[in-house]
């Protein structure tokens, strides 16, 4: 029979960010720390770290499904379960590049594609943090406008590192592997961006 909990959804919302941030972080210092050597070792942690996010994830699925009342319309909850989840992934999917194309060396973008794909996980922590509170926050808005602004810089960031792959480098095998690995680095702002943009949807029809 459908029922009420006291599953705490914002809760969970938060705790999902918590992950990407916690990923973030460790790609970050992995590749300021680059050893081709534990890169093996490394996709192993992260990927323990995605697993903890995929089954909080599937946690509030299992409450979604039993539960009539619910904060906020059912659809936004799955939307933003799902978008969610998405960041995780693809901060999981750098690494993965990196080993998959058995990078040996960073190129100076990647340091700074990793502190910004930071950046990004910890301002979308704020929004996040506040979505509870969303029909009274003064706050929230000025929290996405940030997560805009750092994938805006993602885009940036991309196409400088390109133009500089492309003409510093001529190696093609090479400019293969850190296109790829660019475009995954672009995509972790991307979706940063995606939650909000679900978030600000949610807000307008739960208003």
């Amino acid at each position: 029979m459908a029922r009420n909990s006291n599953y705490d959804y914002f809760k969970a919302f938060a705790r999902m960010v918590d992950y990407s941030c916690e990923e973030a972080k460790f790609l970050r210092d992995t590749i300021a720390n680059y050893n081709p050597d534990e890169i093996e070792k490394k996709i192993k942690e992260i990927h323990k770290i995605e697993h903890a996010a995929d089954l909080d994830k599937h946690e509030m699925m299992s409450n979604l499904a039993k539960e009539f009342i619910t904060p906020i319309d059912r659809e936004d909850i799955m939307n933003l379960a799902q978008d969610l989840d998405n960041v995780t992934d693809e901060v999981e999917d750098v690494m993965l590049r990196l080993y998959m194309f058995n990078i040996t060396s960073i190129r100076a973008e990647a340091v700074e594609f990793a502190n910004l794909v930071v950046k990004c996980c910890e301002a979308l922590k704020k929004v996040a943090e506040e979505f509870k509170f969303f029909r009274k926050s003064n706050s929230i808005n000025n929290y996405i406008v940030e997560v805009n602004k750092l994938e805006d810089e993602g885009d940036r960031l991309y196409a400088e590192a390109m133009r500089r792959l492309f003409s510093e480098c001529s190696d093609t095998l090479e400019i293969m592997k850190w296109r790829e690995t660019f475009s995954r680095f672009e995509n972790c702002c991307d979706a940063c961006e995606h939650v909000c943009d679900t978030i600000e949807w949610a807000i307008l029809k739960n208003s």
